[in-house]
């Protein structure tokens, strides 16, 4: 998830292939809702019919799913990161390269949503672990996914105001970005 969340961010082309419609397109919106308070601005196709195959040879940026009965027509592609979601697989090609999180992040972010996701890790090497753990409900789950990715993102724009930089030439002030700061 983590692959394909930074490979959203850094405008790389994200396959997604599945047998099920409904895991595509909640596969799909997932990733989207994961980048929140960003917003995609590529093209974003949940479901793509087959007559429009030859989209994903487009050289833009996009997350698109294609179900798994047109995987011999997208093995063919060189520069897509493809997540196969019935295998459980992200195949990332060689000559794509994914910038990941900095590794004070990423690191805490896999811890984040490791205890998530598997509460009993956090006391499996306990010696006198409680007696009981409570996993949380799908809708609580949710919920803590998305915080641990909102704190990811005020984590990482932290301080942004720093990189602003005021122009006062024109009559109105126009504030830029400084990206040397």
């Amino acid at each position: 998830v983590l692959y394909l969340f930074c490979a959203a961010l850094t405008e790389h082309k994200i396959l997604f292939l599945s047998s099920s419609y409904q895991r595509l397109t909640d596969a799909c919106r997932a990733l989207l809702a994961l980048m929140f308070p960003l917003k995609y601005s590529f093209t974003y196709v949940p479901i793509l019919p087959a007559q429009l195959l030859e989209v994903l040879s487009t050289p833009t940026p996009f997350i698109i799913g294609v179900h798994s009965i047109f995987q011999a027509e997208t093995q063919e592609l060189l520069d897509v990161v493809i997540a196969d979601l019935d295998g459980g697989t992200v195949n990332v090609p060689e000559c794509v390269h994914i910038s990941l999180l900095p590794e004070p992040l990423l690191q805490q972010t896999r811890e984040a949503l490791s205890m998530v996701l598997d509460p009993e890790l956090e006391v499996a090497d306990l010696a006198f672990p409680p007696s009981t753990i409570s996993a949380s409900s799908l809708k609580m789950q949710d919920k803590e996914i998305r915080a641990v990715f909102l704190r990811l993102f005020a984590q990482l724009l932290q301080g942004y105001r720093w990189c602003l930089h005021i122009i006062r030439i024109h009559p109105e002030p126009v504030i830029r970005f400084h990206k040397v700061r």
